[in-house]
């Protein structure tokens, strides 16, 4: 088996549970600014018509098509747009509330702590993230996951968003890691995973929902828990 000293990890929904996060703060935020008043029936549906405008709007911007401006200020005016309703109805306090308060939500994937903390003893631990400086932080912080990273590389601060391979280049400079001996775990299947592939590193797809694909990353699990087989 090859010896691996470094392993790097995405954030969002690899080890912080974005989409649970998200949730329970689109909720709140649904009720706090009566939403229903507004012509939104229920928070479900806010949901849903939310995380798919997001969706996009990220895809935008990974593509370089957006800039952070563009994605932050129009994404809750657009779901409003897809929802039917006048766009201006959406309150303009929406997005800076939900990019205050979602970073402090400390819901994470199951396993992360044991995880982390059995890996930390035998590797040294990273992160590769494409999500704002800002906000990942904070969920580190909050969620009391600093204490396992080394290096904690951001998209925003090189100038290269996964999957270009230059921001894993950038990682294993950081890191003073040689892509041979060096792991990377994520639930992205083209931004963590193809993308590590083409910097030459290994992988392993977390794929918890068991999405079909035609990739072939180095392993691939359903739970955090099975890291411990591998390494």
């Amino acid at each position: 088996m090859k010896m691996y000293r470094h392993i790097f990890f995405d954030l969002d929904n690899t080890l912080w549970d974005f989409k649970k996060n998200s949730r329970e703060v689109l909720t709140e935020l649904y009720h706090t600014f009566q939403l229903h008043a507004l012509g939104v029936p229920t928070p479900e549906i806010f949901i849903n018509a939310y995380e798919e405008r997001n969706g996009m709007m990220w895809e935008q911007y990974r593509l370089g098509k957006i800039n952070k401006p563009a994605l932050r200020d129009h994404r809750f005016r657009l779901t409003f747009w897809d929802m039917g309703l006048d766009a201006s109805l959406a309150p303009r306090e929406l997005g800076a509330e939900y990019i205050r308060i979602s970073p402090t939500k400390p819901y994470l994937i199951p396993h992360t702590h044991e995880i982390l903390s059995y890996l930390s003893e035998k590797y040294t631990l990273h992160i590769i993230t494409n999500g704002f400086a800002e906000a990942q932080s904070v969920k580190l912080r909050v969620s009391e996951l600093e204490k396992y990273f080394t290096e904690i590389i951001i998209s925003e601060h090189t100038g290269f968003k996964k999957p270009d391979k230059s921001i894993f280049e950038y990682a294993l400079g950081k890191a003073g890691a040689v892509a041979e001996q060096s792991l990377m775990v994520g639930d992205g299947l083209e931004a963590d995973i193809l993308g590590a592939m083409v910097a030459g590193l290994d992988t392993v797809f977390f794929n918890p929902e068991k999405i079909p694909h035609d990739s072939v990353p180095t392993w691939e699990i359903e739970s955090l828990s099975e890291l411990k087989n591998i390494l």
